[in-house]
């Protein structure tokens, strides 16, 4: 084949580093975006915190040069050209070591603080110390506790405890295992270490009073009849327990009082820390929307160094200056047009799901992404972007802009009702309806046609297993 140049004239996207710049900033969450911030005034001489910002607020005072000076909620009224196309901004941008200031030693956030929270494993471990065992005995306790999951219950059986266990221990029997076993499973907490929740229960049982009222036939319950009990055959329980009805509510109260996940207190959760990023209030009976002030430092252009690049020469370092100086204004003007595109994709969405303010979940109107982007006119990807780990604290908690956004079902007049409305709708029949007649899905289905709302009985399930709420049968309760 010969070898040959060509010339082709063509149109292609391309994205600046500008652009590239402003979906970064947009799409990140409050906590990244601090952390984004704090690097680009570490490497950026030209970047500085306007730390009079809020004296300026109470009293204002010309400013030397305004054009270099400006926050991120401000505007640029001097802005330079662009970046070339086919430049990056690891061309220009030049990373220099941390610089040293007063917020170094400024007292950390109590929020930053972790604790080490105790596990169940260590519960159990210092239990252990603090009884008189031997050091044979001891082995098997320890392998037994590690066998130990989040619930409280033993991962392993004894029997395979017990092979794991004939390589380090000479002469092992299986009664050697089963009675450091009975040891551990009367550590706190009660129940712990059992193999089932049967097994569960009735060690709970067993540690209560022997004068405890019908204790001998719980014990008989949940070691036989348990699935009858999961199962709300309350005539089979009668029979089988030899009980009449008022007795059964007396035996099922008692093993209420029992914890079928002795270990779930002990579960280590780390705590998450949202930030919100708008606030929505009621003023004068309107619903208003501001940002959140905290979210981000106001920024500006330093003035010293700035003032330092005006001299019309082409050293290295004054070349390096203005680099810097172009970059901190272009991200500047990035964060002001995240903050504003946020501010007005939160208006929107406060705008249109007014009822939900007011009356809450179940008022909540359909709406998706492309109805926002096509009232403020922007890219359904825009739209994605600024709704994802984003936040606004309401009157009614602190709420995921996501969560505003759901499918619809048709209704009787020709309307449209929200998934989310329905959700609410079904928590709401179930947290009213009688214990003892819980309501099924065709009941559901019913009682929202009678609204107006035609939703399938499949439907219905659907959202009732989204909610983790159980099926009437499993709802259904004596008490």
């Amino acid at each position: 084949m010969k070898q040959s140049l060509q010339l082709r004239i063509g149109q292609s996207l391309t994205m600046t580093p500008q652009l590239q710049q402003a979906i970064k900033l947009l799409q990140l969450s409050t906590l990244d975006l601090q952390q984004e911030i704090q690097q680009a005034l570490e490497s950026n001489m030209m970047l500085e915190v306007d730390e009079e910002e809020v004296v300026s607020q109470e009293k204002p005072e010309p400013k030397e040069d305004v054009s270099d000076q400006i926050t991120s909620e401000g505007s640029q009224t001097d802005m330079p050209d662009e970046l070339p196309v086919d430049t990056t901004w690891d061309d220009v941008y030049e990373a220099s070591g941390p610089v040293s200031s007063a917020a170094d030693t400024e007292t950390v956030e109590f929020e930053t603080f972790r604790s080490k929270v105790e596990t169940l494993i260590d519960h159990l471990m210092w239990q252990l110390e603090m009884i008189p065992i031997s050091d044979r005995d001891h082995v098997i306790a320890t392998a037994i506790i590690d066998a130990v999951n989040d619930d409280g219950y033993l991962g392993l059986t004894v029997e395979d405890i017990f092979n794991g266990l004939q390589d380090h221990l000479e002469d092992l029997e299986d009664d050697e295992v089963t009675a450091v076993l009975h040891r551990v499973q009367n550590f706190d907490p009660a129940g712990v270490a059992a193999a089932d929740l049967s097994d569960c229960l009735k060690i709970q049982l067993l540690q209560l009073n022997d004068e405890t009222l019908w204790k001998a036939e719980a014990l008989e319950l949940v070691t036989q009849y348990l699935d009858l009990l999961a199962g709300n055959d309350l005539n089979k329980l009668k029979k089988r327990l030899e009980v009449n009805e008022a007795e059964l509510r007396e035996v099922i109260a008692l093993i209420r009082t029992l914890d079928p996940k002795p270990g779930a207190y002990f579960k280590n959760y780390d705590s998450d820390y949202i930030v919100p990023d708008v606030f929505v209030n009621k003023i004068n009976g309107q619903w208003l929307v501001s940002l959140n002030p905290e979210i981000a430092p106001k920024l500006r252009v330093n003035s010293v160094y700035s003032g330092l690049i005006k001299r019309a020469d082409n050293s290295r370092e004054n070349t390096s200056m203005k680099d810097h100086l172009q970059e901190a204004r272009w991200f500047i003007k990035s964060l002001h047009s995240r903050n504003d595109t946020l501010l007005r994709v939160a208006r929107c969405i406060v705008e249109r799901q007014g009822d939900f303010f007011e009356h809450g979940a179940v008022s909540m109107k359909p709406m998706i992404l492309r109805d926002i982007a096509e009232e403020l006119e922007l890219h359904e990807s825009t739209i994605s972007r600024v709704t994802t780990q984003k936040y606004m604290q309401t009157p009614n908690g602190i709420i995921e802009f996501k969560y505003f956004f759901s499918s619809h079902v048709s209704t009787e007049s020709g309307g449209e009702c929200s998934a989310t409305a329905i959700r609410a709708l079904i928590k709401e029949l179930v947290a009213s309806e009688t214990p003892s007649k819980p309501l099924s899905d065709s009941k559901i289905t019913e009682i929202l046609k009678d609204k107006g709302i035609n939703v399938a009985r499949r439907t219905i399930a659907k959202y009732r297993e989204s909610l983790s709420i159980p099926s009437s049968s499993q709802r259904k309760r004596l008490l």
